[in-house]
Parts: C-alpha cells; structure tokens; sequence
C-alpha cells in the first residue's frame, strides 16, 4: 500500500513562494500519475496539477499555470511542487495523489493527509 506524507506547507504574504513536498513509500510510485489537488474552506477539492510517470508530461491548472510548477524524483520516491507568486485565492489544504492520472480526485487511489497553505494579502 503505497503512503504519501506531504510537508512544506505554512504562511506566507501575498507574491512570496512556497515548495511542497511529497514523500511516498511503497513500490508503486514509479508506476503511478502523481498530481496536487487542493481544498479551500467551504469549497470543493480542485484539481492543482499532474505529471506524468516518467515526468515527460505535465498538466496544470489554469489558475496555477505559469506560477506553478509539478515535479518528480523517480529515484527518491518523490514529488513536488513549486509554487511563486502565491496569492490570497492560493489558500487551502493541499494534497498529494497517486493513480491513473487525469483530473479527478477519485481517479487517485493513494492520497496524502494534505499540508495547509495560507497566504495572507
């Protein structure tokens, strides 16, 4: 059973940077779609970003594109994402997920606790 513990979350001001990180254990990493989901108070789970198994391919929402970035280590069991240009609307529980790829949460069997991101105007 793969387990995803995510870290890097915290507060920051309006135009500063913030990286997450995501650690798996297990053996199905290699072979997993990875992606960041979030969650505002009183909002649905959104759909951040996704890459793709061999990192070749990545997928971003609109409303992170160009200041969001998704990466992997393969060798490491790891995933991350960069995040600059934080604003206020960025706020929210972030989640790492591993699965079949795609934009749909439920598409993702391993998923993480979530790290709280708060950015402050």
């Amino acid at each position: 059973q793969e387990q995803l513990v995510e870290s890097g979350g915290g507060l920051v001001q309006a135009g500063e940077s913030l990286r997450l990180s995501c650690a798996a254990s297990g053996r199905a990493f290699g072979s997993a779609y990875m992606a960041w989901f979030r969650q505002a108070p009183g909002k649905e789970r959104d759909f951040v970003a996704r890459i793709s198994r061999s990192a070749a391919t990545t997928y971003y929402a609109d409303s992170v594109k160009g200041r969001f970035t998704i990466s992997r280590d393969n060798a490491k069991n790891t995933v991350t994402l960069q995040m600059n240009d934080l604003k206020p609307e960025d706020t929210a529980v972030y989640y790492c997920a591993g699965g079949l790829g795609g934009s749909r949460f439920d598409l993702y069997t391993y998923r993480g606790q979530g790290t709280q991101v708060t950015v402050s105007s």
